[in-house]
């Protein structure tokens, strides 16, 4: 069943971009009245088409589709999607309808800011989505965030690189950071070569070794929040509700072992799974000796106290400028990302992912704010990877576009379809990588 709903999500993830992305090329030509020949969810290889306006059986049902001048329809491989423009040189790599004269409907007559317009088209309608979604999950949800003063409780890589639990960040480089969640992620994407630190009372400084960068991208959790067990309250149905464990009680050792933080106490609860064990409570100035008794789970059926997370509420006129800048934080961090990617001494090309991975950041059950979220994180990266100036991309061909605008000088027909023949050719190698990477990131599990 878990498969199944991320599947289901990954699809209409899928489904909403493409039609979003497309339609943004689509509005655009319409508007400069060039013909739009198709315009297809899914890639309709090999003519094999799920749907389509021009199916028999929908034009007898719908008889004016007969006249329409686009056809609309659904392919059957479900890696993209695309709208075929007249007059354009694009993956198709039709080129015969380029050897008749040019058209006043077709895209090679129209002007090069015309030109440009239409092919940023599906690249601001991303963007444009991503700040739609993120302005209405403020507006009804709000935002949950913790601050990056908290203290960080380290794994294995991030004890080798100088941090150690119950540690403040403070500072990378000269960047603040703002966010615990992204601690991880600004000390990769930002390359960070100094780190200032508050450790107990004395503010310490660390030098990251920058050959380590890999390792941080490809080592996940290396912070998490070092919370102290505080208890909240004890479940009804908890073996432990008549122990004597009071709201504000904070456990500090389980069976003789010191346990400072709440992790400290699950790794030694989940040890003596089915035990009673004794426990040391800090009740105000006091320490007080209890018996709890731990379930088969290695659990105590006790809910603890969480101080650290901040829930801020936005009104219909605040969460559209926190939307925006959300949007553009997004932006930013994915560009940081792609340079990462770019950079081989970086070892962030291992973890490039194909739709195996996107699939998998999906929740196991359907959440309607983190799937809003997610989508528009997608958006956000199906934007930025379009501006990328490869010929097979939105970039590249708006890089055409402002060379003739500059230069005053068109490149050529059979420069262009060159030039889209190697943009393809690097975007097949880039997915060959990212399924590559997702195979053996299954591979890995299956050992």
């Amino acid at each position: 069943m878990t498969v199944l709903i991320k599947t289901l999500q990954l699809i209409l993830a899928l489904s909403v971009l493409i039609l979003v992305h497309e339609a943004g090329h689509f509005t655009w030509a319409r508007i400069f009245h060039i013909r739009v020949d198709k315009f297809f969810l899914f890639f309709d290889i090999g003519g094999a088409k799920l749907f389509s306006t021009r199916m028999p059986w929908f034009v007898k049902l719908c008889p004016k589709a007969a006249s329409w001048e686009t056809e609309y329809g659904i392919g059957w491989l479900p890696l993209g999607g695309y709208c075929k423009i007249a007059g354009m040189i694009d993956e198709s790599l039709d080129t015969e309808a380029l050897k008749a004269p040019p058209q006043p409907w077709e895209f090679r007559s129209k002007k090069p800011w015309q030109r440009l317009l239409v092919m940023a088209g599906g690249v601001l309608n991303n963007f444009l989505l991503a700040i739609a979604l993120f302005c209405t999950i403020l507006g009804i949800w709000g935002k949950t965030e913790i601050s990056a003063d908290n203290p960080v409780y380290v794994n294995d890589l991030a004890y080798e690189l100088g941090f150690r639990t119950g540690d403040r960040i403070l500072l990378y480089d000269d960047y603040a950071p703002e966010s615990f969640l992204s601690l991880q992620a600004d000390l990769a994407r930002r390359q960070v070569s100094k780190v200032t630190l508050l450790r107990g009372t004395d503010t310490l400084t660390l030098y990251m070794d920058q050959s380590a960068m890999g390792d941080i991208l490809q080592s996940p959790g290396m912070f998490d929040l070092a919370l102290p067990f505080v208890v909240d309250s004890v479940g009804a149905a908890s073996a432990n509700v008549a122990s004597g464990l009071l709201c504000g009680d904070r456990i500090i050792g389980v069976n003789g072992q010191p346990t400072p933080y709440l992790q400290d106490a699950q790794q030694e609860l989940r040890a003596h799974p089915g035990e009673e064990l004794p426990v040391a409570v800090l009740r105000g100035a006091d320490t007080v000796a209890l018996s709890l008794q731990v379930d088969s789970l290695g659990m105590l059926g006790v809910f603890f106290r969480n101080p650290s997370l901040e829930h801020r509420t936005y009104t219909v006129a605040s969460c559209i400028p926190a939307g925006c800048e959300l949007a553009w934080d997004m932006v930013t961090g994915y560009v940081r990302d792609l340079r990462l990617v770019a950079t081989p001494s970086t070892g962030a090309y291992k973890s490039v992912g194909s739709f195996v991975a996107i699939g998998q950041v999906f929740p196991a059950r359907w959440d309607w704010s983190q799937f809003l979220y997610i989508l528009a994180m997608l958006s956000i990266m199906l934007g930025v990877m379009n501006l990328l100036p490869i010929p097979a991309l939105d970039g590249g061909h708006i890089v055409f576009c402002l060379y003739e605008m500059i230069t005053g000088r068109k490149p050529s027909d059979r420069f262009l379809t060159v030039a889209q023949m190697i943009g393809m050719l690097l975007l097949f190698l880039l997915l060959f990588l990212a399924f590559g990477n997702d195979l053996s990131s299954i591979f890995r599990l299956i050992r």
